[in-house]
């Protein structure tokens, strides 16, 4: 059985997941909801995330707790399909990904 505190009583998380997602705002980082139901994501947590301003979050209304994911932008992802293929033109995958990551890459077979 996990307990956590919240507001000054213990009560019983009812799974791992919502623990282990709520684990590290029990220990400093808190956020305060103004009065236009904004909040700042403290700066440790964006960095981890790797959130930028202006990043849109999708939440999902679902879960027992506040639960967010950046939202994929497919139009933007397909966008830079094939703008490498002329400067790559005639090299093998492997070959491409190791100079475009400056490393011996060997994929699997």
């Amino acid at each position: 059985m996990v307990w956590r505190r919240r507001g000054g009583r213990l009560e019983e998380v009812t799974s791992l997941l919502e623990f282990l997602t709520s684990f590290p705002y029990h220990f400093g980082m808190t956020a305060t909801i103004t009065s236009k139901g904004q909040i700042t994501i403290p700066a440790k947590i964006r960095e981890k995330l790797r959130l930028k301003p202006g990043q849109v979050l999708k939440f999902d209304e679902t879960t027992p707790f506040l639960k967010a994911q950046r939202v994929f932008d497919e139009g933007r992802a397909r966008a830079v399909l094939g703008c490498a293929k002329d400067a790559m033109r005639g090299l093998t995958a492997e070959k491409w990904l190791s100079q475009t990551r400056g490393r011996a890459v060997r994929l699997r077979k």
